[in-house]
């Protein structure tokens, strides 16, 4: 699960400098596809994984996180809060857990990150509009570039405004941080949100936390 960390520590709070772009205005959902499913590479602390995604709506979102750990997170009728099911596949262990305990922990994984792959800000940032830099590869699709500035650190991101996803992140240096490399917007098969859990063990986080 350590591994998916990098998805699931998303945080809401940000706090723009004045005169700069606004993450959540620049960086939004407006218009998406419906469906959408979509194959990136990402390094953390200097190794390479692979991620894959399928999104339907608001309502359900899956996440493979290289051979490791896979995510579900969907909302049940009739309720506003989503749940989340996070299968560790090397353990064979299923943990069951609702946003509102996420919060209690301190977690605070917002639809939109995990959804889209791009995590909001902690505190102050700086937002700018930039011209593609020279020594860029190429990404999948067309995007905007924008360079996102939080404590002295400078990201490169690459959005597009069609799919709304990162179609590439580089550090100020140009290093490659993110990239999609497969992206598709066409309708999802019915069993792509089934969760294959037989032989895995069950823990509720949720029964957990509450008797904290």
């Amino acid at each position: 699960m350590s591994r998916a960390v990098f998805f699931l520590l998303l945080f809401t709070a940000n706090t723009a400098f004045a005169g700069n772009l606004d993450f959540d205005k620049t960086f939004n959902a407006d218009g998406e596809k419906p469906q959408i499913h979509y194959r990136a590479r990402y390094v953390l602390n200097g190794r390479q994984h692979q991620v894959e995604v399928w999104r339907d709506r608001d309502l359900h979102l899956r996440r493979r996180a290289d051979e490791d750990v896979e995510t579900f997170v969907f909302k049940p009728a009739k309720e506003t809060e989503w749940q989340m099911v996070i299968l560790d596949l090397k353990r064979k262990i299923r943990t069951d857990v609702a946003r509102t305990n996420l919060y209690r922990l301190g977690n605070f994984a917002d639809w939109f990150g995990l959804a889209h792959s791009l995590a909001r800000p902690v505190g102050p940032y700086q937002l700018l509009t930039i011209a593609a830099p020279r020594a860029s590869e190429k990404p999948l699709a067309s995007c905007r570039w924008y360079a996102l500035v939080r404590s002295g650190m400078e990201s490169r991101i690459c959005w597009s405004t069609a799919l709304r996803l990162p179609m590439l992140i580089t550090d100020a240096q140009g290093q490659v941080q993110w990239r999609i490399t497969g992206v598709d917007s066409n309708p999802l098969p019915a069993a792509t949100f089934e969760i294959g859990d037989q032989g895995f063990v069950r823990n509720d986080a949720n029964e957990d936390i509450r008797g904290d």
